[in-house]
């Protein structure tokens, strides 16, 4: 069994780390491993991408716990849900959103609310620690998702863009710019035989090194979607680069 962690929190301060104590506190035993915690703070957008991108890699059974989380403390409900054969918990904000569509049938999902289940509270600042943690843990141990809380209808909250559709031709827009400067765009990877961007033509290539020096090429990336990108340089640097802008690609 293994717990996986993403969350905005950074290494400095040692949230990570008590998070980790707390789900080791209550399974000794079990795998925890990091996926990032290199979120831009407060971009639960970008959460959800990394999710999307990464999940699948992990055996079946794994437990994420997702923590980007700005509206802690306030009316949006900590949850836990079960999709295919992983779980997931954290805030009910939309970092899930993603990895749900890819699935037909609705998750099953929980309010975290058994308070036995979770640790005291002395304030509600870090329900990584106090809620999301412990619930993890738990459930590495087998604990039934039922017994976490009362059943709710997963409600998709991130209000990420859709694609337009005219023809063969899909518009979409970059969403998400990683840490090498390429531009993460909405359009899933697939087959294209060229794209446009700012009224030019991009060449699509099948790995970075493939592209054209100093121009901007598409390719799939990691994230399961098209990328704008320079080789070897930084795109969102070099030609200005910016979220919303759109994306034009033509199916075969």
């Amino acid at each position: 069994m293994a717990i996986a962690l993403l969350t905005d929190f950074g290494t400095q301060d040692g949230f990570v780390g008590v998070m980790k104590g707390v789900i080791l506190s209550i399974n000794p035993g079990v795998q925890i491993v990091d996926i990032s915690h290199e979120v831009q703070p407060f971009n639960v957008l970008e959460g959800a991408l990394l999710l999307k991108a990464h999940y699948r890699y992990f055996p079946a059974g794994t437990i994420f716990v997702a923590v980007v989380d700005p509206g802690v403390g306030s009316e949006r409900k900590p949850i836990a849900l079960k999709t295919g054969d992983r779980f997931f918990v954290g805030p009910d904000n939309g970092i899930f959103d993603l990895i749900v569509r890819e699935f037909e049938r609705p998750p099953t999902a929980v309010v975290l609310e058994n308070e036995k289940l979770q640790l005291p509270r002395v304030n509600d600042t870090f329900h990584g620690r106090d809620i999301f943690a412990p619930s993890a843990g738990y459930l590495s141990r087998g604990v039934p998702l039922e017994e976490f809380g009362s059943k709710v209808e997963y409600v998709q909250r991130l209000n990420f863009p859709g694609l337009v559709r005219e023809g063969n031709k899909l518009r979409g827009q970059i969403v998400h710019f990683d840490r090498f400067g390429n531009a993460v765009t909405n359009i899933p990877c697939g087959n294209y035989p060229y794209g446009e961007f700012r009224g030019k033509r991009l060449k699509v290539v099948l790995f970075f090194q493939s592209g054209e020096r100093g121009s901007l090429n598409l390719v799939c990336g990691s994230f399961g979607f098209m990328e704008i990108f320079v080789p070897m340089g930084d795109a969102r640097e070099e030609f200005g680069l910016e979220l919303g802008e759109e994306v034009i690609v033509w199916e075969v």
